[in-house]
């Protein structure tokens, strides 16, 4: 069965909260590939094939030929930032894209100018802007939502996603108010601190039947009050934080020494950034909330109570470091301990030096394009297939998360296949083998 998945006729507003590194990179690259002068390398929706049917038929479209995308050709990008400046000089500022080809986009660039940001100082507390919204949370989601509905107006959009590329805020849980929608909107109108900047622009976007996608390791949509909103609007959301460096290379590795059924007795993992995001993880309650998400990656995969002879007692330490000179430039470091056929000791060392929003990049533009098609598709709540690009994946609740990333793409390329009325593809294989049982009854 086809799923009716609405056209993406006319224009997609792409709104992001945070228009610094990462922001300004996605911004710059649409542009450059829309002007030919750059290729979308790392977008799994431009570049990425997708295999249909059997493996004799051949048949291995790009995705983007497959399922009704937005085409970059009809995105419009606008933001909300702590800082005035436009794209372009924020994008300068970062030093993560060549001047030559900021150059080339400049006049594209230059016309984005940042909303005034929700923003609360005690969440991210090394972030000082002067380009910020005031009154009370309720005052500020209002505004909110009439930004987006003037972005809509003037830009002449026909829908949005909501795509979070600011900082990562403090490190805390779920209380009474996160607990319903109810809840939820008296401690926005009692103006109640316990609500964080992140999730008024949740709400904002939730209200108006847009969805969200969470860039961070911050809680923001993962708190029922939130999922109860999604689905009553009918919203898809997906979160959360960005899977780029080193944590990706962990997605990758990890479950090969699963599968290999090779032993670990520890990994430690440290990394220094230069970049904003880097100076905001300098604050130990900031860095917490990145060290959660990091943290539990290793803990899906090897399952230390399924298999406790191989898992059992994993020590994994993860560090981040505040280094000015390096920028957006990342070099991470892993220490891996394992063991093999009779305990015998072996180690792995990793030395990655990435570009941290040139990894980011793609996957947000990826995330954005996936959930304008899942609002087209009339698939609301929690996206898990789209857990592919994400280190904290989010899951209907009691559910496990899956972050083994091989399996994360069967199940994202399983979901296009479902809604595009294709077979699902197992990789079984057995009707290539006419004699595989043979002689049995």
């Amino acid at each position: 069965m086809k799923i009716n998945i609405q056209p993406a006729k006319g224009k997609l507003g792409i709104l992001m909260p945070g228009l610094g590194a990462v922001a300004t990179t996605i911004i710059a690259g649409v542009e450059a590939v829309k002007k030919g002068i750059s290729k979308p390398i790392g977008s799994h929706t431009q570049m990425g094939t997708i295999r249909l049917g059997k493996r004799t038929e051949n048949r291995n479209p790009k995705i983007k030929d497959f399922v009704p995308l937005a085409s970059l050709n009809d995105i419009v990008f606008g933001g909300w930032d702590v800082f005035e400046d436009n794209v372009y000089d924020a994008a300068m500022t970062a030093e993560v894209l060549e001047p030559g080809l900021l150059f080339s986009v400049k006049e594209e660039l230059e016309k984005i100018k940042p909303m005034k940001a929700a923003f609360d100082l005690n969440y991210a507390k090394n972030l000082t802007g002067t380009h910020v919204k005031t009154g009370t949370r309720l005052e500020m989601v209002n505004e909110l939502m009439e930004d987006i509905k003037n972005f809509q107006k003037d830009n002449d959009l026909d829908r949005v996603v909501l795509l979070w590329t600011g900082s990562t805020e403090i490190y805390y849980e779920p209380t009474d108010v996160h607990s319903t929608l109810e809840k939820f909107e008296a401690g926005l109108a009692a103006d109640d601190k316990l609500i964080a900047p992140s999730m008024l622009y949740a709400y904002a976007a939730l209200k108006m039947g847009i969805g969200y996608v969470n860039g961070a390791p911050n809680l923001t949509v993962d708190i029922p009050a939130l999922i109860e909103l999604a689905k009553l609007t009918k919203s898809p959301i997906a979160g959360k934080d960005f899977k780029t460096g080193q944590t990706l290379m962990k997605t990758i590795l990890a479950p090969g020494l699963a599968a290999r059924s090779l032993g670990v007795r520890g990994w430690f993992s440290t990394n220094i950034l230069g970049n904003r995001d880097g100076l905001v993880l300098d604050d130990p309650d900031n860095f917490k909330t990145k060290e959660v998400s990091k943290l539990g990656v290793l803990e899906d995969i090897f399952k230390p109570e399924d298999n406790p002879d191989l898992y059992g007692d994993i020590f994994h330490k993860i560090r981040i470091n505040y280094y000015p000179p390096h920028g957006d430039s990342k070099e991470s470091w892993d220490n891996i301990d394992i063991f093999g056929w009779l305990g015998y000791k072996m180690q792995i060392k990793i030395n990655f030096l990435c570009r941290d929003s040139i990894l980011a990049a793609p996957v947000a533009l990826d995330l954005a394009l996936f959930l304008d098609l899942a609002k087209r598709a009339g698939m609301a709540g929690v996206q898990e297939w789209l857990s592919f690009y994400l280190k904290s994946p989010q899951t209907a609740p009691g559910l496990p998360a899956e972050n083994d990333i091989f399996k994360q793409l069967q199940k994202l390329e399983n979901t296009l296949r479902y809604i595009m009325g294709e077979d699902l593809i197992t990789h079984l294989g057995l009707d290539y083998y006419d004699d595989m049982f043979a002689g049995q009854e």
